[in-house]
């Protein structure tokens, strides 16, 4: 309980780090890029700050999941938390629009340090029957988080009238919350899952595959009960693109992340001057709360919901992920061009429908991943995602919205939700199968290729 109590503290205010900037773009735009100078093309490159810190993050995370793999994984949590703390600080010292820029890719490297290995931790702590709901509660702290960058990034801008503060206010607990990580003790890789008794015990026989082939029950071998037990190669990482689960849900998780990371980080100025809701400060606040209550309850149903479904229901997790991308789009739409405060009921409920698929997507990517590697495994998800993920979606956004408008980009962008549940829809015929043969599925590809 307390790693796991920990871990979600340390997500929390990963993604408040990563929305303060957000909520408070436009006065950083306004401190760099002066309403009497020249405005060409600020937009483009004010959405440039969060590719900045995606672009580091995402670069640096594979070789954060290779040394998870293979060392204390709390040091490696505690390294990422220091180094981002103390980036996030520096940004609020920034004198310029490039030293800002640099500040943003340091608090990506260190995200990047943190963010493949705590999911691998959580997954050493649950068996795979809980891991669902386990990991939901993790990564509820995503709209939570999120949510507070935005609350506390406008209220720090009512209280002083500066967007700097607001950098500075993370840095305190952040330094708490990396010292309690060297204290926390390394859990056994692969200690939850199952032993060749129960993994019997609960099967009633051979799975069928997706052509209608039969395979033998996966059981983890004495060999796979090992921490480390057998050396790991670079060869062993190019075998995830042959598992269709992992595949397919690192392209669905793509799609959706490219769509709602931009709109997430352009929402608030469109809600304060295209639509004219409010200032800028009421809006984070409003729109920091929807996220919060949307978000948290819609992870965590999402979490149950797939744990539940999946007894009766093939490839339950991705179905519910799926689900929850149909349902999202037309109600997000319909937010854009309904009139307030009508239009917040709507933009609430296309937020709970997106984050349905947190806890689930993030579950099958544990499950049909062997122990030993799947630090790298949520290493590499974690690169692909944003590289062409919210890397590339809030440049195009701005680059949209300066040509145009930001109602237009968010318009263009949303077609990716729809992408992410076919994609989905898809994972759910081998889902069973590759979580059946996560381990055996690894050991038979090693074996095949020493």
């Amino acid at each position: 309980m307390a790693a796991m109590t920990l871990l979600v503290l340390i997500n929390l205010f990963n993604y408040i780090d990563r929305y303060i900037v957000a909520a408070v773009e436009a006065q950083i735009a306004d401190t760099f890029f002066p309403p009497d100078q020249p405005q060409e093309f600020v937009r483009t490159r004010m959405g440039l700050l969060m590719p900045a810190f995606m672009v580091s993050y995402m670069l640096v995370a594979p070789l954060f999941g290779w040394l998870g793999d293979h060392f204390s994984r709390w040091w490696l949590i505690a390294v990422g938390v220091l180094l981002w703390t103390l980036a996030s600080g520096g940004s609020g010292l920034a004198w310029s629009y490039t030293a800002l820029f640099i500040t943003r890719c340091l608090v990506g490297v260190g995200e990047g340090a943190y963010g493949p290995v705590a999911p691998t931790v959580i997954s050493d702590l649950y068996s795979v029957e809980k891991r669902g709901r386990a990991l939901s509660v993790f990564y509820a702290a995503i709209p939570v988080g999120s949510a507070l960058g935005y609350v506390l990034g406008g209220r720090m801008l009512k209280l002083t009238g500066d967007w700097r503060w607001a950098f500075y206010a993370v840095v305190p607990p952040g330094l708490v919350l990396a010292l309690a990580c060297l204290f926390m003790p390394e859990p056994r890789r692969g200690q939850s899952e199952k032993t060749p008794e129960q993994t019997l015990a609960a099967s009633s026989g051979p799975l069928p595959d997706q052509e209608g082939l039969t395979h033998p029950v996966a059981v983890p071998t004495s060999a796979s009960r090992r921490d480390n037990a057998s050396p790991i190669r670079w060869r062993h990482y190019l075998l995830l693109a042959r598992i269709p689960s992992y595949a397919v849900c690192t392209l669905g998780m793509t799609a959706m992340t490219f769509a709602v990371g931009g709109i997430a980080f352009w929402m608030p100025r469109y809600l304060s001057q295209d639509r004219d809701v409010g200032s800028l400060g009421d809006v984070n606040e409003v729109f920091g709360a929807i996220i919060a209550a949307s978000g948290l309850l819609a992870t965590l149903v999402g979490g149950w919901l797939g744990d539940f479904a999946q007894r009766y229901l093939r490839g339950a997790y991705f179905a519910v992920s799926a689900a929850g991308m149909f349902l999202a789009l037309p109600l997000f739409i319909a937010a854009l061009w309904l009139p307030f405060p009508l239009a917040w009921l709507f933009l609430a409920s296309s937020c709970f429908c997106l984050f349905l698929n947190t806890g689930p997507t993030n579950a099958v990517l544990a499950n049909v991943t062997h122990p030993a590697i799947r630090s790298s495994a949520f290493a590499i998800n974690i690169f692909v995602i944003h590289a062409l993920g919210d890397v590339l979606s809030p440049a195009v956004i701005g680059y949209i919205a300066d040509l145009t408008s930001l109602h237009l980009g968010f318009l263009v962008v949303a077609g990716f939700i729809a992408l992410a549940g076919l994609l989905w829809l898809v994972g759910a015929w081998f889902l069973d199968s590759d979580t059946r043969l996560a381990l055996s599925r690894f050991e038979s590809w090693s074996s095949a290729n020493r």
